[in-house]
């Protein structure tokens, strides 16, 4: 077990496990917490995860862990691990099972208080419209190179049928397609799962939320992202459905032997891995990135319906329904980037798993117009409180490798939350609030109570406060669908 004591502060809101605490460690391992935070993060295994990620061959200056950290599969979800790709490695656990599990923000013209008063005729409506729920398939049916182009193009191949715009794709990280995806390292069973899944919200913590945005805190990045005082936006959260799933399973299955085979010495076989520059390596990231370019597509597509039944419930109530899209952010991901280690810029292969990335102002990867003040950071909270828009700094480049938290983090795990939270009593709490709320099951609504989340507004103040994301603005829920 690892106690406080083994650690020390490095600065306020800044913990570190030292190189020096266990042998096998290459690096020390950071966490990022207040007081509370950290307590809650040692009432599981997430920080022994996270020094067992400081072994991994090829690990660089540190490995971390964002506040709304919570115990994984292998590492800790909240997790960042940055390695050569020279002589580093990658690992299907440390991106996670959904991969690219993401989240976008449409904003509008519309004032929340023009259609708070049907907001049940909303979420009624979008409970019908958006297909959602565990195996639930859509209406989009792709023949086998269709699968492929998803998987090789992602949202570009979803604008190109009509589902969006250009200006989607120019707001989605990545332009919504990841360079190196390559179709046949999806194995067909995977691709059989995801054929009929795409434009399909899913289950678990997957949403999609009408709300309000409650306050700004700054203006000038708040007027760059659209943003007001009083307006309403729509949330998207899902990610790559059974495709993804697959993707991992059949990696984190195959990758057994590529440990054995590179003689790679790992302390939790959970963190199954292959060198990065292997074929084993290659055909992994060749896989994720294109289960990432289908999730991409999946929210494109997801969005176009919100569009299509929102026009249609508020033709007669507002008359400009144009929803914008802000921005689009992955969460389960490890891409190739840039940064300088030892004083010289080095090639590094970043896994963020439950992490948002978080560039600050002059990056060339942003869109032209959000250039100057930094990149939208995204933080969905849970359907009772509140989620935020932060915007990424020149500081989050040198302290966590360009990267942010991505949402509040679990305090109790699903099979908890069914024990000790009625969904008919949650849904009836939220209903006294303001919030209408409508899911496939009522259980399905207590694993996503807010009990079973960490507070959202203490992980954003240490993001804020340690400078590696600013807050732009605060959103409250008025209506929320759940898988």
């Amino acid at each position: 077990m690892i106690n406080k004591k083994d650690m020390k502060r490095v600065e306020e809101y800044v913990y570190e496990i030292p190189k020096s605490f266990r042998a096998d460690m290459r690096v020390p391992a950071r966490l990022y917490a207040d007081e509370e935070l950290l307590e809650a993060a040692l009432e599981d295994r997430s920080v022994e995860q996270l020094v067992n990620t400081a072994t991994l061959p090829g690990v660089v200056k540190y490995t971390l862990a964002m506040p709304d950290i919570h115990q994984g599969y292998g590492p800790p979800i909240g997790g960042v691990i940055p390695l050569r790709t020279s002589d580093g490695i990658i690992s299907p656990g440390a991106v996670g099972y959904d991969i690219n599990c993401g989240v976008r923000l449409l904003r509008s013209n519309i004032l929340a208080e023009e259609v708070k008063p049907i907001m049940d005729d909303i979420v009624n409506a979008l409970f019908r419209g958006v297909p959602s729920g565990v195996g639930r398939s859509g209406d989009v049916r792709l023949s086998h190179q269709q699968m492929d182009d998803v998987l090789e193009k992602g949202s570009a191949w979803a604008v190109s049928q009509g589902y969006g715009t250009k200006d989607d794709l120019e707001h989605t990280e990545e332009r919504g397609g990841m360079a190196g995806a390559e179709a046949r390292a999806v194995d067909p069973k995977a691709k059989k799962r995801g054929r009929d899944q795409l434009g399909t919200l899913g289950s678990g913590n997957h949403f999609v939320e009408v709300a309000e945005v409650e306050e700004v805190y700054d203006p000038e990045v708040a007027e760059a992202f659209g943003l007001f005082v009083g307006q309403m936006v729509v949330w998207v959260h899902s990610g790559s459905r059974g495709l993804g799933h697959q993707v991992c399973t059949d990696y984190v299955r195959d990758l057994q032997q590529a440990v054995t085979r590179y003689g790679i010495k790992l302390p939790d076989r959970e963190l199954v891995c292959a060198p990065f520059d292997s074929p084993e390596g290659r055909n992994y990231f060749a896989a994720m990135a294109s289960a990432a370019n289908y999730a991409w597509a999946n929210r494109q597509i997801l969005s176009h319906r919100v569009r299509q039944i929102l026009d249609d419930v508020l033709a007669g109530v507002v008359k400009d329904r144009e929803l914008t899209l802000v921005y689009d952010v992955a969460h389960n991901i490890a891409k190739v980037e840039e940064y300088p280690i030892d004083g010289k810029i080095t090639r590094l292969i970043i896994h963020r798993k439950g992490a948002t990335r978080a560039f600050g102002p002059g990056m060339k990867d942003l869109p032209a117009d959000y250039r100057e003040v930094g990149q939208p950071v995204l933080i969905p909270g849970d359907m009772g409180t509140a989620s935020y828009v932060l915007v990424g700094t020149t500081e989050a480049i040198e302290k966590t490798f360009g990267t942010s938290c991505h949402g509040a983090g679990r305090v109790m795990s699903r099979s908890a939350a069914k024990k000790e939270i009625r969904g008919q009593e949650l849904r009836r709490e939220l209903a006294e609030k303001g919030i209408v709320v409508q899911g496939g099951s009522m259980a399905g609504l207590a694993e996503e109570a807010p009990e079973a989340y960490k507070d959202i507004d203490r992980v954003v103040n240490v993001v804020h406060s340690t400078g590696i994301a600013r807050k732009v603005a605060r959103v409250v829920p008025m209506g929320v669908i759940k898988g």
